[in-house]
């Protein structure tokens, strides 16, 4: 039963029956009674006085009368000027909990395997240096949302573009041939995509000195910028690899193939995958083909320097590059083609790109682009825009090597999260091994909430030592939430109650007022997975959870639960906390975060 819609319904009915006033049930609006008044759930009887030539006082009163007639569920209501405040009745929320109890994924819906799937593509990362921080957010944001869209019954399909192709890739290959003497991820110790990002820094080094001789030597810096050796050596690495160089293609694939090594363990460390990877190296051509489509209608351009473009101008934007004057593609060449072949291979519902905010206009100069080859399926293109992460000492930037190394960031959180269980003492009766796999479910647990709870569109400042506390709004509170609940629930396992078991029909709990906010947190679950799927928004999810697991903390505090003296009371008050536990686990599981059954 969903109490929701049966007041909405009952309210539809009774502007009909009293005024001949017909509306759409869905469109009556309820809200959560305000604290300082006694309800459940309010309506707003405005919209509808004038059809029904009432006050707003007598309308709402005469809707209460006739509502709590019709709905048993309703015991009570009372009228505050304009608003109508409904009460229901305890033994609606008592059934609720029961029922809800044996439900493993309450909250959750099926994912529809038939439907046209949502294709999120994130992660996204360039083979030339290490995942960072920024590449954190951005993973755990797409995984999220994917997770979200499939609990809201979304067939999800998470893909991955790597970016394996470049000037970018260039500039690390020709930094490894000049001044690597050969290094290697085993002959370093180094992890593969840490080496390759060792030399990507390399590179700017030596550029920026080319750049300052040149620049002393009288030549405007701009034109430095173009001139000096290192870039023009590193473009013509890139126009060698892509005439089909044998020497360039096969230092690419080797050292490719270090970072590849490195990105599947720090993908693996933060429990994030895909069920498709593509590479701009395989794409690109695509992109290019459509390049010359486009030509071939008119649609893009050729300037006199052979560069081909699309003028946007009428759109409100500019002159798009979509091929460099040497032939060579562009970011938008592979992700017109990369577009096109994830549309024929998927017939996608949607498509949607998780993406950092400074790509705004480069996707929507995409859709446009798209629109204007010809191809309807334009629209379905979404840019999941997110800001950017900083740290309370500034920017990061991957050239002068001042990134927050994702796998450092981990290693740190583990090593904090250690040192809070000890001086807690929360892992004294553990294994080490048992110790080792806590420290790391705290280490992400912190780490992935204290990033997803931000909305997605927010800059966001990400400090280590806010995150993990076990206190506050942070993933470890919610962490030791769960575990204390289902401590609970075992010790009360231990005194013979079977949580599962239903509650005999005939008896009467009556619920007091924490015991009742927390089953209201409860019921609103559904709810909050809709609306945060509908926005893309994991940050509701997350704000969900902690407002359930400090509303649980407040009842917890001054409720017994084994100590109650009456069965039937502790009976339900050991169900409410298995369920509770139980939308603690689904709603972390959405932000990719694992909750301990002990701690």
């Amino acid at each position: 039963m969903n109490i929701e819609l049966t007041l909405q319904e009952a309210v539809a009915s009774a502007l009909k029956k009293l005024y001949s006033i017909e509306i759409a049930h869905e469109t009556v609006v309820l809200q959560s009674t305000k604290k300082e008044f006694q309800g459940d759930y309010t309506i707003v009887v405005f919209p509808y006085v004038k059809q029904a030539r009432r006050s707003p006082e007598q309308l709402a009163n005469e809707l209460g009368t006739e509502v709590k007639e019709s709905v048993p569920e309703v015991k009570d209501y009372n009228v505050v000027k304009g608003f109508l405040n409904l009460l229901v009745d305890d033994d609606y929320w008592v059934r609720f909990v029961g029922q809800t109890v044996g439900m493993a994924n309450y909250g959750i819906k099926a994912a529809d395997a038939a439907a046209a799937p949502v294709v999120v593509e994130y992660s996204s990362p360039n083979t030339n240096k290490p995942l960072h921080l920024g590449h954190i957010r951005n993973n755990l944001l797409g995984w999220s949302v994917s997770e979200l869209l499939a609990a809201n019954g979304a067939n999800v399909k998470k893909v991955n573009l790597v970016n394996d192709r470049g000037i970018h890739i260039c500039k690390s290959m020709l930094a490894w041939l000049r001044y690597g003497n050969g290094e290697t991820p085993e002959s370093s110790g180094m992890k593969g995509d840490h080496l390759v990002g060792k030399y990507y820094v390399e590179f700017d080094k030596h550029y920026k000195e080319e750049i300052a001789t040149l620049v002393a030597g009288g030549m405007d810096e701009e034109e430095a910028k173009k001139q000096a050796p290192l870039m023009q050596e590193a473009q013509a690495m890139l126009k060698r690899w892509e005439e089909g160089d044998k020497e360039v293609r096969d230092l690419w694939t080797r050292m490719n193939g270090w970072v590849y090594a490195g990105f599947d363990e720090t993908y693996s460390r933060l429990g994030v995958g895909f069920d498709k990877i593509y590479y701009e190296s395989n794409t690109y051509l695509l992109g290019k083909e459509l390049v010359q489509k486009g030509l071939d209608m008119g649609v893009l351009f050729r300037k006199e320097d052979g560069s081909v473009w699309c003028d946007l101008t009428g759109d409100g934007l500019d002159q798009k590059l979509l091929l460099r004057r040497d032939g060579t593609s562009v970011y938008m060449t592979q992700d017109l083609g990369t577009a096109l072949l994830r549309h024929n291979e998927f017939g996608a519902e949607r498509l949607i790109y998780v993406v950092g905010n400074e790509q705004d206009y480069h996707f929507k100069v995409l859709k446009l682009i798209l629109g204007k080859l010809g191809f309807d399926w334009a629209e379905k293109v979404y840019h999941l825009s997110y800001g950017m992460v900083e740290l309370p000492n500034g920017k990061m930037k991957s050239r002068e090597g001042t990134v927050v190394d994702a796998d450092d960031l981990i290693d740190e959180m583990e090593a904090t999260a250690e040192e809070m269980c000890r001086d807690h003492g929360k892992n004294d009766d553990m294994t080490e091994q048992q110790r080792r796999e806590l420290y790391h479910m705290l280490a992400l647990g912190a780490l992935k909430y204290f990033i997803l709870k931000v909305d997605p569109a927010k800059n966001m400042l990400f400090n280590p030592a806010e995150s993990i506390d076990f206190n506050g709004n942070t993933g470890p509170f919610i962490q030791y939430t769960h575990a204390r609940i289902r401590s609970i629930v075992r010790k009360a396992e231990e005194q013979g109650i079977d949580e599962t078991v239903p509650m005999p029909a005939d008896v009467a709990i009556g619920l007091t007022d924490k015991e009742k906010a927390v089953v209201r947190c409860l019921h609103d679950m559904p709810g909050v997975i809709a609306s945060a799927a509908d926005n893309y928004s994991p940050a509701m999810v997350a704000n969900y959870a902690y407002d359930l697991a400090k509303s649980f903390n407040s009842f917890y505090q001054d409720t017994p639960i084994l100590r109650e003296t009456d069965e039937s009371v502790k009976r339900f008050r050991v169900q409410l906390c298995a369920v509770v536990a139980l939308v603690l686990k689904n709603a972390m599981h959405i932000l990719g975060i694992d909750v301990p059954e002990r701690m």
